[in-house]
């Protein structure tokens, strides 16, 4: 008796790369961060890592109130809030904490409300930078990311772990 042979025919092209199939994940991945998170870690990386590349220098990002006025260097208002400082040990924690906790807020209290969310982001940002410029501040900062994580924490340390408390009479 004779039995039946299976052949299998497998071309190059039919079986994904490697290299492929980790960009498609990764890239998933990427596409499953709500926006705001994802638009802000991202800017954030980037331009830290243009710093670190040399493309542009930290003496260009940080807060200045007389090159804004005086020079009209308006991106100064913004980078502030998006450089890190070197790629290292800081770095890395900085960009842990923002990423989880402006997820953690994005998915949580905001979620379904994009729109606050940005407004949140806004109005902290603004307000830090009034605060600068009145002098209401104690010691001067003029990187303020740090200040902005801790924005961050504290709006979501103010959230109950289970959802907001409603008081009703018994």
């Amino acid at each position: 008796t004779k039995r039946p042979t299976m052949t299998c025919h497998v071309s190059a092209g039919s079986i994904p790369s490697l290299s492929k199939m980790a960009y498609q994940t990764f890239q998933q991945e990427y596409l499953q961060i709500p926006i705001v998170t994802r638009a802000y870690t991202t800017a954030c990386v980037l331009t830290t890592a243009a710093v670190q590349l040399e493309l542009i220098t930290p003496f260009q990002l940080y807060f200045n109130p007389d090159l804004i006025f005086k020079h009209y260097q308006v991106w100064r208002l913004i980078t502030n809030f998006l450089f890190f400082g070197p790629v290292g040990f800081n770095f890395l924690f900085n960009m842990i904490f923002l990423y989880r906790y402006c997820r953690m807020l994005e998915e949580g209290s905001f979620r379904g409300r994009t729109a606050d969310f940005v407004f949140m982001f806004l109005f902290g940002g603004i307000l830090m930078t009034v605060s600068l410029i009145t002098g209401m501040h104690k010691l001067l900062v003029f990187i303020y990311l740090s200040v902005y994580t801790a924005l961050l924490t504290g709006s979501l340390s103010s959230v109950p772990p289970f959802g907001p408390l409603h008081y009703t009479k018994a």
